[in-house]
């Protein structure tokens, strides 16, 4: 599931994960996300993995990575806090695509990681 999360507000989008993430979780959240590139052009963006994120199926995963190859420079900055290891180790391996900045702050960071994104 994913659910935006309070603190959210112009270009600067939280979004809390949890569980095995499927296509049915990327049809509101997409739109919406399109809807700011229109508005604001670049995003900040705060992706909080629970500790009960598992990662995505099949269909979600290539949801994800099609829509993130599709706004490879739209996002100024991403903030990891509290993803799996192997979360991380894909987005390092595949950050010379992105434009943006990224960060990865442990779970208990979350405090830090709004204030990056918001700066």
């Amino acid at each position: 599931m994913i659910v935006v999360m309070d603190g959210s507000q112009g270009k600067v989008v939280g979004l809390r994960v949890t569980g095995t993430l499927h296509a049915t979780d990327y049809e509101t959240l997409l739109p919406m996300l399109e809807e700011r590139f229109t508005e604001h052009g670049k995003l900040r963006v705060l992706f909080h993995a629970d500790p009960g994120f598992q990662g995505w199926d099949l269909k979600a995963a290539w949801d994800d990575t099609a829509f993130g190859f599709a706004h490879v420079a739209d996002f100024e900055r991403l903030a990891l806090v509290g993803a799996p290891d192997w979360v991380v180790w894909c987005v390092k391996l595949s950050a010379f695509l992105f434009k943006g900045e990224v960060r990865v702050f442990p779970a208990d960071d979350l405090d830090a990681a709004w204030d990056w994104v918001r700066a």
